[in-house]
């Protein structure tokens, strides 16, 4: 459980930074499970940055874009990038969600179970938070004895609250990563204490 949440925060860190940490503001474009390098320490690094715009402006809201042809992977990339030319740091945040909800279900976007459901955040968002431990990873589970199954199920839900927030189809009611960043390392916290 806190590998997995380690490098949720080492992705958001990564993203933030992208965002928000330079004079000028970069989307990712691409952000998926492949372009997420483990380092032997299990440190996680974004990387590919093929698909990555330029954006003007420093911290973005979540009204910046450009214009500019929009490529990435199904399943990852966000509803409104098939509807406009337009790249935004927001895009990058549905891709986080979906990356975040994948980490703790070990389900894929495109997974065929989906059909009622449609997709991975539909699916997520409807058992939620009643239902978390019957779709959360099983490994997660089997990692700890039975006394930490509560702690366990309150952090999962969050996390997942957090990832279905991201996810969004809407790009304006989506978290922002600087949000996202702050929100993981209180699970972290409260999971460790």
């Amino acid at each position: 459980m806190i590998q997995r949440l380690n490098i949720a925060i080492d992705v958001a860190q990564a993203l933030e930074y992208l965002h928000c940490g330079t004079d000028s503001t970069i989307v990712h474009g691409d952000l998926k499970p492949s372009n997420i390098l483990l380092g032997h320490d299990m440190t996680a690094y974004v990387g590919d940055f093929g698909l990555a715009k330029i954006i003007s402006g420093l911290c973005p809201t979540q009204e910046n874009s450009s214009s500019i042809g929009i490529r990435g992977t199904i399943g990852y990339v966000a509803p409104e990038y098939g509807m406009s030319n337009l790249v935004s740091t927001q895009g990058d945040v549905y891709s986080y969600g979906i990356l975040l909800l994948e980490i703790f279900t070990n389900r894929r976007p495109t997974d065929d179970s989906f059909a009622e459901y449609i997709n991975l955040h539909n699916f997520v968002s409807t058992v939620l938070p009643d239902h978390v431990i019957e779709i959360v990873d099983p490994l997660i589970q089997i990692e700890h004895d039975m006394n930490m199954i509560s702690k366990i199920k309150d952090c999962t839900v969050s996390i997942l609250n957090i990832g279905v927030a991201c996810s969004r189809e809407s790009p304006t009611e989506r978290m922002l990563m600087t949000d996202v960043v702050i929100e993981l390392h209180k699970i972290k916290d409260c999971y460790l204490h």
